[in-house]
């Protein structure tokens, strides 16, 4: 084989005309004898194989085979010419070496294979350092850039979502016949909104707010309002919720901080920065917070303004009230410092309870329901809205009556096609709620016994609600019949309001008051005075209190009650084995000896 190739490689220098590139000599593998029973792996073996053209097969064949000598000349000649190259080249890469001064032709090499990987070492771990430096420079600001942009002129998403499809044309169509005085609008204003206005506009300084009202009197409509004004520059509203991690994300979205979630950094950090709860970064978010109000306040003379809405959804737990502490001690250094002012509103009465302990720096205001020439104006307003035909005056009177002034109860009484049916459709809905809530069994079971202490305990104030009712409207009928008041002094009677402390001797259970103001069905105010939740609920529990059989119903109860706790205080002692004529003695020493013989 061997000997072919040399004579092919005379042959082809023979030829004045260089061959194609079929000509060439290809190497191709034919078989490994390594085994496939894991036996040693074994080098391969290659057959050359000679293509060539047709015109130079008959030559091949007719050249005789070389001599020994001959392979060995051509073996000579051909380790000659390559050491005749290696010198040549070294010659030339000396020649280079002297000419520009680097050895090994290589400009940015030490000479030294172990001095070079040192040196591209540090430059990369450089590199990589000053690149991160670099990185989380910029990292940081564009986090308050970020921050900042959420305090900008339209960009409040909680208010894109809450005027979302309720712009509608203040042309009123003709044959609605509607002919009311003033401008049309379409929100009523209330006399609290000019300090809403004020607060969110960022115009009170100095102080932190907290907005107290019963479910449905307006208080985040106001807040909306507010923020439509100036298009929610400067201010930023999130909503609260029992659970923290939610209210994290709430707390993110609305301030547009992604809590380091984002950041490229998390690659070369030790621990998860989640570790530490909701609560750590939430402060994390305050912290970036704080840099952004400074920069705004400086900027443009005035704070920015936070909204927690309906801080009520926090739990009265350790964890919820640690979350109200944390947040109000950054609202009394802000509000100090006049860089950023905090809002909270809440239903319910324990956040103000909770935060009272604290407070030097925050104010209330309460919102309460319209009275009756409110609530007439409104509920014609809000049937106006919804493009409704106008009702004859006395259906008004009647469904402020009934629902009273809570614009929630008047919105959806209003906007029906019958607004009488759909108040009375209401009470119904209210009062049978109501009972679900706390109805009255009389033979219950102990297994729900604390049920029906808490129902009990619960129609002993609703009682005494509905009894303050009645004489105050007696008391005004016998001062119309002798010329003191006037029917309109009749209809616009307040809700009966009965004080805290007295609330907690009727009850004989103070703890009840709070459950019964979670379940909205009654109402403190920061007087500390507690009152129906509204006139519908009132309405409600005055048709349960004036049936015939209630007072029996929940005499009955409360007896029921104290007899399954004096049979829970009771032991009873069993002899056994005692027969006719035998005698048990008895022991009970109370400051002496006294005896007791029992048959």
């Amino acid at each position: 084989m061997y000997s072919a190739a040399l004579t092919s490689k005379r042959l082809l220098a023979s030829r004045t005309t260089p061959l194609k590139p079929t000509s060439l000599i290809q190497v191709s593998p034919l078989s490994t004898r390594a085994s496939k029973h894991g036996r040693g792996r074994e080098r391969p073996q290659y057959l050359l194989q000679r293509i060539v053209p047709q015109q130079y097969r008959r030559v091949l064949s007719q050249t005789p085979p070389p001599t020994e000598d001959s392979e060995k000349g051509e073996i000579a000649s051909d380790k000659a010419s390559k050491q005749g190259a290696q010198s040549s080249s070294s010659s030339a890469n000396s020649q280079y070496q002297v000419a520009t001064g680097f050895a090994g032709g290589n400009p940015f090499s030490s000479g030294s294979s172990v001095t070079d990987a040192v040196l591209t070492t540090v430059a990369g771990i450089g590199l990589v350092f000053f690149g991160g430096v670099a990185y989380l420079a910029w990292y940081k600001k564009n986090v308050l850039d970020k921050i900042e942009i959420a305090f900008a002129a339209g960009y409040d998403p909680a208010l894109e979502l809450a005027s979302h499809g309720k712009h509608r044309d203040p042309t009123i169509p003709e044959e609605l016949d509607w002919d009311m005085d003033g401008p049309w609008t379409q929100h009523l204003r209330r006399k609290e909104q000019d300090a809403v206005d004020q607060i969110v506009h960022g115009a009170e300084t100095g102080h932190y707010f907290m907005l107290l009202g019963p479910k449905g009197t307006g208080k985040t409509t106001m807040i909306f309002d507010a923020m439509q004004q100036c298009q929610a520059e400067g201010v930023a509203i999130c909503d609260a919720h029992p659970d923290l991690e939610v209210f994290r994300l709430r707390l993110g979205k609305a301030l547009n901080y992604e809590y380091n979630e984002d950041s490229q950094t998390g690659l070369f950090q030790r621990r998860d920065p989640r570790e530490g709860g909701a609560a750590l970064d939430i402060e994390r978010a305050m912290n970036k917070l704080e840099k952004v109000a400074l920069r705004y306040s400086r900027r443009t003379g005035r704070p920015l303004v936070l909204i927690i809405n309906n801080v009520q959804f926090f739990k009265n737990d350790d964890d919820g009230r640690n979350m109200l502490l944390q947040l109000q001690q950054r609202a009394e250094a802000w509000s100090a410092s006049g860089i950023l002012t905090f809002v909270f509103s809440s239903d319910d009465f324990w956040p103000f309870f909770v935060m009272r302990k604290n407070a030097s720096r925050m104010h209330v205001l309460s919102v309460y329901d319209l009275d009756r020439k409110e609530g007439l104006s409104a509920s014609k307003r809000m049937r106006m809205n919804a493009q409704r035909k106008r009702e004859e005056e006395d259906a008004f009177q009647e469904v402020v009556d009934l629902v009273g002034g809570r614009l929630s109860y008047l919105g959806k009484a209003c906007k029906s096609k019958d607004m009488v049916s759909t108040a009375k459709h209401m009470l119904q809905v209210e009062k049978a709620w109501l009972l679900s809530q706390i109805g009255l069994i009389q033979d219950c079971d102990d297994d729900v016994m604390d049920e029906q202490k808490w129902s009990s305990c619960s129609w002993l104030l609703l009682r005494e609600f509905v009894k303050m009712r009645q004489a105050d409207e007696q008391r005004i009928r016998d001062g119309i019949a002798v010329g003191i008041h006037t029917q309109e002094d009749l209809e616009n009677l307040p809700l009966p309001k009965i004080p805290y402390y007295q609330c907690r001797q009727i009850m004989t259970r103070p703890d009840f008051l709070e459950d019964l103001d979670r379940a909205n069905i009654i109402a403190i105010d920061i007087n500390h005075d507690v009152t129906p939740d509204s006139l519908l609920l009132l309405h409600a529990a005055r048709e349960v209190v004036e049936e015939e059989d209630f007072d029996e119903v929940l005499e009955a109860v409360r007896d029921r009650v104290d007899e399954i706790e004096s049979l829970h205080r009771t032991r009873e002692l069993t002899f056994k084995d005692v027969k006719d004529g035998d005698r048990v003695w008895l022991s009970v020493d109370k400051g002496g000896t006294r005896l007791i013989e029992s048959k």
